[in-house]
Order: C-alpha cells, then sequence, then structure tokens
C-alpha cells in the first residue's frame, strides 16, 4: 500500500498531527500505524487530564510557546466539538521558607509567558481555595483546567477518518523499516506501507524506532513511572480542585500534588520511579533487555550519580504507603494513610542525552524521510493541537 505519509504512533500528538495534516493537506495519502488494539493507550490514556496553563516553562522553550498555543487552541476544539472540560484552577503552596523564593520566581516566569490573571495568595488566602490545605503563600492559577484526554484523542481520530478521509490501522506493530533513495518501506502487523515520509510519534519506544528508521539519535528513552494512590470517595471534600508544590529545580519532576478527574475522583500523586520495563506500569513488570538498555547507557549512569538519594526516597515512597501520605501530608495534614487507596499508573518517555541531561523541552530530530518527536513529555497533551500543528507544517513543506 503507498502511502504520502505514515505516522507510527496512535497517542495524542500523533492523532493531532494526522488530523492537523490531513485537514491543511487533504490530498495526501496518510496511514496511522498504532500497535495496540486502542489509541492512546500509554502515556496519553494513563495521564492525570489536567491542561496546563504554561506555568513551569522557560519562556521561549518550545514548552512554553507550544503549552500557550496549544493552550487556547485545545480550548477552542473542546468548545467547537462539544467535549466536556471544566477551568476549574489550581493553587501552587509553598510549604517551607525556602520555598518562598522559587515561588516568587514561579510568578515571575508566570508574568513572562502572559499569565496575568495568576494571583499570589497568603497562608490566610489560602484557606479560601482549600479549606484542608496548609502553606506559607501561594500562586492561584485560574487557567488551569481538567479534561479527558482520551475523548479529545477519540475525536482527533473520528475527524481525521470520518471527516477527512484519513486511515488507522490499528494492532499494527512496527517491526521493519526498510530506507530506499527517495521512499521507505514499514513493515507492521501483516501489511506493508510504502511511503514518502514517515512521521515517529512512537513515545516510550520513539528512538527505537527512530533506529530502526535509519536515524541514530544521541538519546535514549528512560522510563519512570509514576505510580498514584486516590481519595476514598467519602473524603473527596478534603481536595476541592488542583494543589501543587513548588517544584524543586533541582529534580526533574514536579513532587506529589493532588488533581481532581473530569469524572470526579481525586488523585494522589505521582512519586517518579525508574521502571524496569518500557511499558511497566506494575511494580512486578520486568524486561532484562530493556533494564539493561536502560542502565548501561552512559548518561542514565551519570544521572543515577547525581540523584541517586532522591532515587531512592521515591523508591521507599513506593513501596511505603506511610512514606507516601507524609510527602502528602506537607500540603493537606489531614489526610490519612486510610483515605488512600491504589490507584492508576503512568510510565513517562524521559528523553536522556550521553551526557546526562534529562532533556526538559520538546525534541524533534528530521532527515529527509523521517520526522522523529524524541521528547514529549508533560504539557504534550495540552500542546498537542500545536506541536501537531508545528509538524503537520513540517511535512508540508515535503510536498
Amino acid at each position: 500500500m503507498k502511502y504520502d505519509v505514515t505516522i507510527i504512533g496512535g497517542g495524542i500528538v500523533g492523532l493531532a498531527t494526522a488530523m492537523q495534516l490531513k485537514e491543511r493537506r487533504p490530498n495526501l495519502k496518510i496511514a496511522l500505524l498504532e500497535k495496540e488494539k486502542t489509541l492512546a493507550a500509554h502515556q496519553t490514556g494513563n495521564n492525570s487530564g489536567v491542561i496546563h496553563s504554561g506555568l513551569y516553562y522557560k519562556p521561549g522553550s518550545l514548552k512554553a510557546v507550544n503549552c500557550l498555543n496549544g493552550y487556547q487552541k485545545l480550548i477552542e476544539f473542546c468548545n467547537r466539538e462539544g467535549i466536556a472540560y471544566e477551568l476549574c484552577g489550581k493553587i501552587v503552596v509553598a510549604v517551607s521558607d525556602e520555598e518562598l523564593p522559587r515561588l516568587e520566581n514561579l510568578y515571575q516566569r508566570g508574568l513572562e509567558n502572559g499569565l496575568t490573571r495568576n494571583k499570589k495568595i497568603t497562608a490566610a488566602e489560602i484557606k479560601e481555595y482549600e479549606p484542608n490545605i496548609a502553606g506559607l503563600a501561594g500562586i492561584w492559577v485560574p487557567y488551569t483546567g481538567i479534561v479527558d484526554y482520551k475523548e479529545v484523542c477519540n475525536k482527533y481520530a473520528l475527524i481525521f477518518t470520518e471527516r477527512y478521509g484519513g486511515e488507522i490501522y490499528l494492532n499494527h506493530r512496527v517491526t521493519g523499516i526498510k530506507r530506499n533513495t527517495n521512499r521507505s518501506i514499514v513493515t507492521a502487523g501483516d501489511k506493508r506501507f510504502e511511503t514518502t515520509l514517515m512521521v515517529n510519534t512512537g513515545g516510550l519506544y520513539c528512538d527505537k524506532i527512530a533506529q530502526m528508521g535509519g536515524m541514530n539519535p544521541d538519546v535514549r528513552i528512560i522510563p519512570f513511572r509514576g505510580e498514584y494512590y486516590e481519595l476514598e470517595e467519602n473524603k473527596h471534600h478534603l481536595i476541592n480542585n488542583l494543589v501543587y508544590p513548588v517544584p524543586d529545580p533541582a529534580f526533574p519532576f514536579l513532587g506529589v500534588h493532588y488533581t481532581r478527574r473530569i469524572s470526579g475522583d481525586i488523585e494522589a500523586g505521582p512519586n517518579a520511579v525508574f521502571a524496569f520495563r518500557r511499558e511497566g506500569y506494575k511494580k512486578s513488570d520486568f524486561s532484562l533487555a530493556e533494564t539493561v538498555n536502560a542502565l548501561f547507557w552512559p548518561g542514565f549512569i551519570k544521572v543515577m550519580r547525581k540523584y541517586w538519594r532522591t532515587g531512592l526516597g521515591e523508591f521507599y515512597r513506593s513501596y511505603n504507603k506511610n512514606a507516601f501520605t507524609k510527602a502528602l501530608q506537607k500540603l493537606s495534614p489531614n489526610i490519612r494513610k486510610d483515605d488512600l487507596v491504589p490507584g492508576g499508573a503512568g510510565v513517562r518517555a524521559q528523553a536522556c542525552t550521553r551526557d546526562g541531561r534529562l532533556i526538559d523541552d520538546f525534541l524533534i530530530e528530521q532527515d529527509l524521510l523521517m520526522i522523529n518527536i524524541l521528547n514529549a513529555p508533560s504539557p504534550a497533551a495540552t500542546a498537542s493541537l500545536s506541536i501537531g500543528e508545528t509538524i503537520a507544517d513540517m511535512v508540508a513543506k515535503r510536498f
């Protein structure tokens, strides 16, 4: 089967790219390949459903630009297509004196990113938003919202296929790519897709797909599992909306926080532990080959040396509910161990360079036959329409 563009990966970035490319260039023949039986089965389908405001990201970075642009596009899309969402807002809370300067820096970063409606709040004002949260000071972020990203993905897919005539192949794992001078043959399932251009949005396996396609990116995907608890239903009143800590700039993850889902459930977490399998959603999930592949990557060896104390603490919380509860009590002293029941888990595809940097921005690399999205962590879901637009523009220039 011959195609102009073959997109590998049916998560939110791949689907947004497919939809927007087909909208811009309806004459292009486009196939999207997904190895699972459903769309959005991994990072997209296991995230917390937050519509991010762009508060955290370095002004001018790909994350900041695409989050701010994608935020508006996502809200407009949900309004237009009848997808339920809520701009419930969140508070970021400083719980110690040493966090106060970082809170101020965060507020200023928000202003640089155009978030002029953010508001500094006092300890007393925190209680007005979240009566069960304790802190010295905070930031009220009214832009933040919640949505079901699986529903968003299904709508992207419906528009791509039914409105624009695109083709989606589920249960089609890519097992081989053969490049010629100006075309490639992608083998997936029992089919061969002859294509002019490949777009790799393979998430947890994007580096492997890039290598399969003849490129050799100088990054390796390191999987980090984020584990959640949920509040018992009779304890939902303890959290109104979203409550976040002040992020530690020395650690690349946000820390445990509270998130009200669009369903009404309240999530608490996540921690961030190395996953011994790229799709390792359970503690018992293990792949010797994938573990060795990560642990012997020179960059990850350097990361482990730098963050070993923090990493051990994350693993301790993973196996000790008392420790997890204690971390949550820094924000909400009224939370008790018995208020928490095991929730879900997600795995973040974190790109790590050979020299030991955990890439903090979106990363796209390309050659004549292939465009690879090699790092698209949060806020990729919020930014999906902006990222998809960027990739669609890159693809359109090839035709």
